[in-house]
């Protein structure tokens, strides 16, 4: 996937290391949302407070995601019905267990096609009082993951990329921190092969990033997972190597691109910021993102 170098903040997801390792049951749709409603909390200032609450259009959705706009209007839709209910645990400072929703309040405006988010007081003390104990990534990075065992691995991992190699994590603490109820796949055959390499084979197709694990064992049981995460070499399979110096623009070649991956480079804000005035103010393209990503996605094939 092709990435900008300086990406622009307002695409990052910053969650502290308590948020992260908490323990969790959001379905793919709903991690998206919360994912869009940190990132436009922090910009915006939006859903901290009970006054002001935040806003998530359906457009908003399909544009991050890359769903249709149909497919948004229901997922919201569905939101509005499920999100209140949802809850994680989490270690605070007192080493005590902690639960609490996600949300205190969320109001679904059928007619505007978005809903409001009020995020409540624990979520809102992670998201404001964010100092070196965070994680933070590129959305684009995990946009494209079907799995939401595959996102919240991604999740767990990425803050491991610095020194490559992850903590061991529990066995039964990952579950939890991955999602899955006690009742699902409790064997380990089942475990391994229905998540953890399910969302190993996803990330490593699609992220950023590289990782594979190695087993830890009490004598014949496993107990725990060890990941290895590496950043891959800016190349795809059909691709040449981005390229940068410091008397040029950005060269990138689209060999290999399909036009839904052109789609999303056209779609980002760092592409609109740097390529919107080759569009006439006037022009119906700076109305609709969907004629914009149409005309670039011509443009970029003609002169990438």
């Amino acid at each position: 996937m092709f990435k900008k170098e300086g990406s622009n903040m307002n695409n990052k997801v910053v969650k502290s290391h308590r948020i992260i390792t908490a323990l969790q049951n959001l379905s793919l749709t709903e991690m998206r949302l919360i994912q869009l409603a940190i990132i436009d909390a922090r910009e915006q200032e939006a859903g901290l407070q009970t006054n002001k609450p935040l806003k998530i259009h359906a457009k908003r959705y399909a544009e991050a995601f890359d769903v249709q706009i149909d497919t948004a209007y229901k997922i919201l839709a569905e939101a509005g019905k499920t999100l209140r209910s949802r809850y994680f645990k989490f270690i605070n400072y007192r080493e005590n267990e902690v639960e609490t929703n996600w949300v205190q309040q969320v109001e679904y405006i059928k007619k505007e096609a978005r809903i409001e988010i009020i995020f409540t007081v624990a979520v809102v003390d992670e998201i404001t009082r964010l100092s070196s104990h965070f994680t933070q990534y590129d959305l684009e990075f995990i946009a494209t993951l079907n799995s939401i065992y595959s996102v919240r691995l991604y999740e767990l991992i990425v803050k491991w990329l610095s020194v490559k190699q992850t903590d061991v994590f529990d066995y039964e603490i990952l579950r939890g921190q991955l999602g899955i109820g006690v009742n699902e796949y409790q064997r380990m055959t089942d475990f391994k092969k229905r998540v953890l390499d399910l969302a190993v084979n996803e990330i490593n197709e699609k992220t950023d990033i590289k990782v594979s694990y190695s087993q830890e064992k009490n004598g014949t049981k496993i107990v725990g997972f060890k990941f290895k995460v590496n950043k891959k070499a800016q190349k795809t399979a059909n691709t040449k190597t981005l390229e940068r110096d410091a008397d040029t623009a950005d060269m990138f070649t689209i060999e290999g691109l399909t036009d839904k991956q052109l789609g999303r480079i056209t779609r980002s804000p760092q592409f609109i910021k740097d390529y919107s005035d080759r569009i006439s103010a006037s022009s119906d393209i700076n109305r609709d993102m969907n004629l914009w990503s149409t005309h670039f996605i011509q443009e970029l094939k003609k002169d990438a």
